[in-house]
């Protein structure tokens, strides 16, 4: 009584989050666009600067440029595919990575991954508002550390209906506030785009590759803000003839194509900061990496030292709201979505919030901030380890080698625990790579370590697949429900069945056939939450036998059920 009581609390609290649960129709009511403006409102982050003008101030504009170029186009295709299966499937990375190589309890590894990085990056962006509240009022920074923690609290416990409405009222104040006055020094002052395309930083200006992957390396470590992207996409509507149009452009542009405009912040941070070292103030170095103080010295070119500084520090708080109400957001939903699974108990998203904030405070007390570049490089590896891994799987095991199932199975029940396919491709090019960071390999490979990740996440993973033949993905190749689990379009069903042990009636895609029989012998139903929650196997249906799952290693029984798409 006491688990089915606990899965009803989880009910209730999910009709908010869905910490870890498929997203159902009943919750999508927003449009295709409005939710591509939601999830772009995310990517107001001011680390975007400091990233390019830290490997600007370091390489040089052409190294710089080039190499946020080069991951700016390897983020679009790993992105791609995931972004898609969110947007299609309405499931968050988590939810994805069980049924793409790592399996139901497995994908808790990537999980912890992805939650460091809301941990990290709210605590570089924390650090960004309280050097803004020191410079403009005098805030002593460990104050204005707690100050930037505890200002998002009020908007992220409400969830997803309160991110939807601070970034579409915030996002046109914040565009203009970063980019007029950019317009017009670049409009007004020629020489300052003279003396950007001719800096050279500490290296002697020659474009070189090991120079080029260097600057890379730092930014992608930005590459688990697609996470971030598809808590929000993971709530778009079903796609249909009607609205194809809108929900393609709004999942490339909000998905995969955030790097678009992430990169082209960076390149604006190069900009920013060989002006205030070549035009402004020279004698800043490395500080003039700091988004604060780019930003005043861009207003000061057009307006009294007063309101550039106050301009200033609005951007930087409305910056740093934007995109730390969806770092707190998202990593209460990742951690509380490990704890569940992991101890069958859920004590609310809540308080997980708050201990995702007290990571970041504790990251922006130790100074995070001063060692960005180090940081973000050795994270790096570790991110497109696990990434690339994900992609590829969807990629060539789903869609190329038809190994992985097509339809992306996340639960309990249908999935195996482990799965090796991914473990073992995340786990082989985190070590190459971190090996090589760490210069066991030599100092010749050491700048290249990410693309060592990248390289053997996307080699391991197909073979990995074959060598295993597919047998670790499913438990289960049906989950006893005659009905289809998507609909003629393609999308996940809307049909609703009630579950025998909550007592609440859940989508489709959420429900399995329990092993426990009525009271008559008829057939019942449970939801993936009630299992989650369940901490024994009384409602999961029997594996089925290895050579039974064998025969059909490629889609599941219910994409093979399903009716013939129209739309789309």
């Amino acid at each position: 009584m006491a688990r089915a009581d606990n899965a009803r609390a989880a009910a209730e609290d999910s009709l908010e989050d869905y910490a870890f649960r498929y997203v159902p129709r009943t919750f999508r009511r927003w449009s295709a666009g409005s939710i591509g403006v939601t999830a772009l409102g995310s990517i107001a982050f001011l680390a975007d600067f400091s990233i390019g003008a830290s490997v600007g101030i370091e390489h040089g504009t052409n190294n710089a440029v080039l190499g946020i170029l080069f991951a700016s186009v390897i983020i679009f295709i790993v992105g791609l595919p995931i972004a898609y299966y969110a947007a299609r499937y309405n499931l968050d990375l988590d939810l994805i990575a069980r049924g793409s190589g790592f399996g139901y309890y497995g994908s808790s590894i990537t999980t912890v991954i992805f939650a460091v990085f809301t941990c990290i990056f709210f605590a570089l962006e924390g650090a960004i508002m309280a050097q803004g509240l020191h410079i403009a009022i005098a805030i002593p920074l460990p104050i204005g550390y707690l100050i930037s923690t505890v200002v998002v609290i009020p908007i992220v416990i409400y969830g997803m209906r309160a991110l939807e409405r601070l970034q579409f009222w915030t996002t046109p104040l914040w565009l203009a506030l970063a980019l007029l006055p950019l317009l017009w020094v670049i409009v007004s002052d020629p020489d300052a785009v003279s003396a950007f395309v001719a800096f050279t930083g500490a290296s002697d200006g020659a474009v070189s590759f090991e120079a080029i992957v260097a600057s890379a390396a730092v930014c992608f470590a930005l590459t688990p803000q697609l996470a971030e992207q598809i808590d929000v996409i993971r709530a778009m509507p079903p796609r249909t003839r009607v609205n194809r149009r809108s929900w393609w452009a709004s999942l490339m542009f909000a998905g995969p194509g955030w790097v678009l405009f992430s990169g082209i912040k960076q390149v604006i941070g190069v900009f920013l900061a060989v002006y205030l070292i070549t035009r402004a103030e020279p004698a800043l170095g490395q500080r003039a990496a700091e988004p604060v103080r780019q930003f005043i010295a861009l207003y000061e070119s057009i307006m009294p030292e007063w309101l550039a500084i106050g301009l200033a520090l609005v951007l930087v708080v409305i910056a740093q709201v934007k995109i730390n109400v969806t770092n707190a957001y998202s990593g209460s939903l990742a951690w509380s979505n490990v704890y569940t699974r992991l101890t069958k108990t859920y004590p609310g998203r809540s308080i997980f919030i708050f201990f995702n904030l007290a990571i970041a405070l504790a990251l922006m007390w130790m100074d995070v901030f001063s060692l960005i570049s180090f940081v973000l490089s050795l994270y790096a590896n570790v991110v497109m380890a696990w990434l690339v891994t994900i992609a590829a799987d969807i990629a060539i095991n789903k869609h190329v080698l038809r190994i992985s199932p097509t339809f992306p199975e996340f639960r309990r029940g249908m999935l195996r625990d482990w799965n090796p396919v991914g473990l073992v491709s995340v786990g082989l090019a985190s070590l190459l790579s971190l090996a090589a960071f760490g210069g066991l390999f030599g100092e010749g490979l050491r700048p290249f370590s990410v693309l060592i990740a990248i390289g053997v996440a996307v080699i391991t993973t197909p073979l990995m697949a074959l060598f295993t033949r597919g047998r670790y993905y499913l438990r289960r190749q049906t989950d006893g429900i005659a009905s289809p689990i998507l609909d003629p379009d393609g999308n996940p069903s809307g049909e609703r069945l009630r579950c025998h042990v909550t007592g609440y009636t859940f989508e489709r895609p959420d429900m399995l056939a329990s092993a426990e029989r009525g009271t008559h012998g008829e057939t019942q139903y449970v939801s993936s939450l009630a299992l989650t929650l369940d901490d024994s196997d009384r409602y999961v249906l029997p594996a089925e036998p290895t050579s039974q799952r064998d025969q059909s290693p490629g889609p599941t029984a219910e994409e093979t059920s399903r009716p013939k798409g129209r739309g789309g």
